[in-house]
């Protein structure tokens, strides 16, 4: 990913930028290490055959935090500060999905 910097007087409204990353096996396996959460829908492949998901996916805070990483690394080295963000979980995210963002100054 290329680090693009912008500082205060440099954004305006409207300022769009966005990114896509590939989910991969290393994602879920270091979420379920990092988080601590070992919930069988996140490490167990037979488990997952028989849930509604078919197969293990990514957590919802590390699917968060892929998505709003980008803006950290838009306003990499400047005094912005990202002070909140909100998320809804609309589908599963799995090893070989591509996140896609898309974010709108506003």
């Amino acid at each position: 990913m290329k680090i693009i910097t912008r500082k205060f007087g440099e954004i305006e409204i409207d300022t769009a930028f966005e990114s896509q990353m590939t989910v991969t096996e290393s994602h879920i396996v270091t979420g379920a290490g990092l988080f601590g959460d070992f919930n069988p829908l996140h490490v167990d492949d037979l488990y997952c055959k028989g849930s509604r998901f078919g197969r293990r996916i990514l957590h919802g805070p590390l699917t968060s935090a892929l998505m709003s990483a980008p803006v950290g690394m838009y306003f990499a080295g400047t005094a912005i500060a990202y002070l909140e963000h909100n998320c809804q979980f609309k589908a599963p995210v799995y090893a070989g999905d591509t996140l896609n963002t898309h974010w709108v100054v506003s």
